[in-house]
This record gives C-alpha cells, structure tokens and sequence, in this order.
C-alpha cells in the first residue's frame, strides 16, 4: 500500500476520526492509550468501575513488560497480545464504555464486528513479534492501575505512544480484514486445484 494512504490517529479518538477508517488502511496512533488484558476485561464486563474515563479511548490487548529506573517506569516490550480471547468481554465494553479504538493481534468474531457498527469502533491489528520495537513508540507511562490487585501485566498501564504501526482489520462499518484475506486465499486455492498446471 502507498505511503500516501498511511492515516494519523490521536487522541480523543473522535466518531469522526475513527468513522473515516477503512479495512485495510495504514494507521499511526499517537497520544493516550490503555493495556487491558484477561483480568481486566473481565473486571469490567462483570460491572467493576473503570478507573479512567474510557469515552473514545483506545485499548490495547497488551502485557507490557515494564521496570523501575531511576524512580520512573519504563516500558522494556509492549507487543500484542492475542485478541480473541476478549471476544466474550469486548462487545458490552465497547458499549457501555464508549471504547472508540481495540489495538490487538489477530481475528476477532462477529459479536464485536457488530459491536463496532453499533459503536463506532475500529480493530486494529498490530504488529507481532516486535515487542521492543513497539516499545519505541511509548513516550510515557501516565500511570498504572491494578497493578497489587492483578498483578503488573493484567494491570492496566496508561501510556503516551507516538506513531505506533497498526492496519484496520475491523472498521466501523463491520468490515473485517481477515475474512476478506480467507475469501481471497481461498478463491485462490480453488484456482490453483483446477488448473492442471498444479503441482504438490
């Protein structure tokens, strides 16, 4: 894709901003976003009180990993984590929460497809296996919260990035990325088993 459809989005991630995502497009996110894994999710489907204001923020499925020096925090890795297993939590969070943006990795179900319509949220897909270059992108640790109670990486860490890499792979109309990369690698393979240029 050309550098030229490479699109910023800060925060407040707002209705308009979010609304103008398309499947497939290359995004850099920059200002405020928060770590929220199992314990989390979970905490807050169940009814447990947020302790930010989660009105067109972003999320991140992410266990950052995280030191002390010199009295401040500082983020050592802060790759993906796999997204789907916050499939049962993410479409009454999105909701109730006002969730504009969920930053993870790999495919998610039909229940937050929708939940993005309804809401008007995004999925982004970040990129795996690049923990410490994505921890370049964070700026600052703003904060942490749970971190006794859940432990540091369940915590939710508040953190500044600045031009962090992502794709949509769920945009606000419901469009999902990976089910259009099946559709299309299967019509391929289809090709490929007709043809009798095929060879195993």
């Amino acid at each position: 894709m050309a550098i030229a459809s490479l699109r910023k989005l800060e925060y407040p991630f707002t209705p308009e901003q979010v609304g103008s995502l398309r499947t497939g497009q290359f995004v850099w996110v920059s200002g405020l976003v928060y770590t929220a894994r199992d314990r989390m999710h979970k905490y807050l489907f169940d009814g447990g009180k947020s302790p930010v204001d989660l009105k067109n923020s972003a999320i991140y499925h992410c266990g950052p990993v995280v030191v002390r020096k010199e009295g401040n925090w500082v983020v050592r890795a802060a790759g993906p984590t796999t997204s789907l297993r916050e499939e049962p939590y993410l479409p009454r969070i999105i909701k109730e929460h006002g969730v504009r943006v969920i930053i993870g990795k790999g495919s998610m179900g039909r229940e937050t497809e929708k939940a993005c319509v309804e809401g008007g949220c995004v999925y982004l897909h970040a990129v795996g296996g690049a923990a410490q270059v994505l921890a370049g992108k964070v700026v600052a640790v703003k904060d942490v919260y749970f971190g006794s109670e859940f432990g540091l990486a369940e915590a939710m860490w508040a953190l500044e990035i600045k031009d962090f890499p992502a794709i949509v792979a769920i945009d606000s109309r419901g469009r999902s990325l990976m089910k259009k990369i099946q559709s299309t690698s299967r019509m391929i393979g289809r090709k490929l088993m007709e043809t009798d240029r095929f060879e195993v």
